[in-house]
């Protein structure tokens, strides 16, 4: 007998999500613009033949593309993930249906489990394969219900947004332009294209190399855009259950808690989950200062209070955890 759920009132959030929605389309233009400039400069000024470029940009999008297909098998390998059926956790079933159909969606994700000690989640897939939702049993084992409920609301926020195709998308980019380089600094380091002027080799030497820090350079917009859409997903939660981004806050908390206690037992063991990190519901790499936890809000409120490295966010597929709980507080209405 399926469970109906009643549709939570949930409050309107007290500022709009178009900030960030605007955020996310100006850093895809910004990549997209800085690429075509790219991209013009070196057909123009290289006199690249056309074939030997196109013929590159073709290879890296395969390639992707290829990954993109194979990327749910290699997850489900590296991690140790299977379908969670239904008459081991039905509830968990209950909630990802529930909140499928509040968030729009045209399919249900299929449920699966990572069998990983530590707490954390993800979602992935593509149209070949089916789309997915996994938790850990970690997290089963450490988060209470409800904050597993806000997770889930968190990975279906992904799927919801495509974030999986988004982030293809631009991480293709940074890729083509490191791999031109990279011919270009080979063939210059060994003369490979014959060029009329004296020079020819060197130049294309410090071209290349000068795309391969471009490319590094926009490699830090994808990590800002994976920022970006962590924040998306983070209001998907809180939009689409009922008391969500408190449940979230409380649940991000004890994830970090957790994992960071289990920190030196993962090293010792030689384990390592940061493979796929950008597609976990936080960093495992991410530390937390806390002995223990006397009351999970207060936790929330401590971290809250820490101040960011800017340094250390800039190359992070995560947004810093005090800002993204600072996020979630604008969902959280006071009387």
């Amino acid at each position: 007998m399926q469970v109906k759920y009643p549709t939570p009132k949930i409050p309107a959030p007290r500022v709009s999500l178009w900030k960030l929605r605007l955020s996310m389309i100006g850093t895809m233009a910004a990549i997209t613009a800085i690429a075509t400039l790219v991209f013009v400069t070196i057909l123009t000024w290289l006199n690249i033949s056309f074939y030997g470029f196109y013929g590159i940009i073709g290879f890296i999008v395969a390639f992707h593309l290829f990954q993109w297909i194979i990327g749910p098998y290699v997850i489900d390998a590296v991690y140790h993930v299977r379908p969670l059926s239904r008459h081991e956790h039905p509830e968990l079933h209950d909630i990802v249906e529930k909140i499928a159909k509040r968030s729009g969606l045209k399919y249900v994700p299929k449920l699966m489990i990572a069998e990983i000690d530590i707490p954390n989640a993800f979602a992935y897939g593509n149209p070949f394969t089916g789309y997915r939702v996994a938790v850990t049993r970690g997290l089963l084992e450490t988060l209470p219900l409800d904050e597993v409920e806000a997770v889930l609301g968190h990975e279906l926020g992904h799927l919801k947004h495509r974030d999986v195709v988004v982030m293809l998308m631009i991480s293709i980019i940074p890729a083509i332009i490191y791999y031109i380089g990279y011919v270009l600094y080979v063939s210059g380091w060994f003369s490979g294209f014959r060029r009329e002027r004296e020079g020819g080799g060197p130049l294309l030497l410090l071209v290349g190399i000068l795309l391969m820090v471009v490319s590094y350079l926009l490699n830090l917009f994808v990590f800002y855009m994976s920022r970006l859409r962590e924040y998306y997903a983070d209001s998907h939660a809180a939009l689409n259950v009922a008391n969500g981004a408190r449940k979230l806050q409380r649940a991000l908390a004890r994830i970090m808690y957790y994992t960071s206690r289990m920190r030196r037992y993962i090293v010792e063991g030689g384990k390592s989950y940061s493979h796929f990190k950008m597609f976990f519901i936080t960093d495992p790499d991410k530390q937390l200062k806390a002995r223990y936890i006397r009351d999970i809000d207060q936790l929330v409120e401590d971290i809250k209070r820490q101040k960011p490295s800017i340094l250390e966010e800039l190359f992070s597929t995560h947004p810093h955890p005090a800002k993204r709980l600072r996020h979630l507080d604008k969902f959280i209405t006071r009387t």
